[in-house]
């Protein structure tokens, strides 16, 4: 089902972007991620996502966040920038980090902790507690602004996302942040996961919090207790794979989704190796693609995405949306991601970590 077009939307008065932070030892695997130059180094990456999106530059993260090959940098940089231009305010959420950003970054600490390889037998001992307190901010929240943009950042969340849908009956060919998207890598970690956990596919779809505890990461807990929590208040959850995972958990909840706009990059929709669109379609979803034109870009680093790299992540499609609910045109948009993009890279690889 299409979502409607930003320019024919009102312009909120009061929305909020929302950015919710973990990290889930499933990164470690190698090969499964590429939001890390090794699958170790990943611990850090939604830490420096953080500080990028909070200040345009990494601050105590020891890595900067870009993608090889040519610097394809963090999406973090893109809502950056979208939400510069806005002025739209944004909240850092911690769900469950590894390592926390600089002390000067404001997050809202939520209680969680990061989660386990998805081939132990429970991944998320906390689930139900980080989505009990994640409904209890979206509640306090939903009377104060009028939009909500959620968007994320954990590395490994595909594959995570991948095998709560397995456990829910959905397809669970996912999206990748590489350039060549591991799914037979996926699929095995996937299967792995299922029977470590005594997990048929569907086995779950009446308990969905079951699944989030067993085969999924802290991130979906958040996200899915928060957006439950914010009501009837229209909310565009920001990305790709990850965001129909949490549709389908807020779907089979019992939760409202008639309010819910699921709003990815291009990149993400046109990914001929997963089934975006099939299961946004499956599962009754209204969606929508932005389209930043990094074709078009003189960076390198930035056509990189669009040659298959990064895509999406960091709430990037859901700020670029906003950008343009806000009438701000796609070139002017995409050379301040130039002017940034450019900063960043200057900034050199100060990459102390081992």
């Amino acid at each position: 089902m299409e979502g409607q077009s930003p320019e024919n939307m009102k312009i909120p008065e009061r929305p909020l972007f929302l950015c919710v932070l973990a990290n889930t030892e499933t990164a470690y695997i190698e090969g499964l991620s590429a939001a890390g130059k090794t699958a170790k180094l990943t611990d850090y990456t939604p830490s420096g996502d953080a500080e990028v999106l909070e200040t345009g530059m990494v601050v105590d993260i020891p890595i900067l966040p870009m993608t090889p090959p040519y610097d394809t940098p963090t999406p973090a940089l893109i809502t950056r920038v979208a939400l510069d231009m806005t002025g739209v305010p944004h909240m850092l959420i911690n769900a469950g980090l590894k390592i926390l950003p600089a002390k000067t970054i404001p997050l809202k600490d939520i209680g969680g902790s990061p989660g386990k390889d998805i081939r132990e037998p429970i991944a998320v001992p906390e689930a139900q507690g980080i989505f009990e307190r994640g409904f209890s901010l979206g509640r306090d929240l939903r009377e104060k602004y009028d939009l909500f943009v959620i968007g994320e950042s954990i590395p490994a969340g595909t594959t995570t996302a991948s095998a709560v849908l397995v456990a829910l009956g959905y397809d669970g060919s996912v999206s990748s942040s590489a350039f060549t998207n591991p799914l037979e890598l996926k699929k095995q970690v996937v299967n792995e996961a299922l029977r470590s956990s005594c997990i048929e596919p569907g086995d779950l779809r009446s308990n969905p919090m079951e699944a989030i505890r067993l085969v999924g990461d802290p991130m979906m807990a958040a996200v899915v207790g928060i957006t439950a929590g914010l009501g009837d208040v229209p909310v565009v959850l920001a990305g790709g794979t990850q965001m129909i995972t949490i549709f389908g958990l807020i779907k089979h909840l019992g939760y409202k989704t008639d309010n819910i706009t699921i709003v990815t990059t291009c990149y993400v929709m046109n990914d001929t190796s997963a089934h975006f669109a099939r299961l946004a379609k499956e599962l009754g979803a209204k969606t929508y693609a932005t389209d930043p034109g990094f074709g078009q870009s003189r960076l390198q680093g930035l056509r990189q995405y669009e040659a298959g790299f990064v895509k999406e992540g960091v709430g990037a499609g859901g700020a670029i949306y906003l950008a343009q609910m806000y009438g701000i045109p796609m070139e002017k948009l995409r050379a301040e991601i130039e002017l940034l993009s450019e900063k960043l890279s200057k900034y050199g690889d100060i990459n102390r970590v081992k």
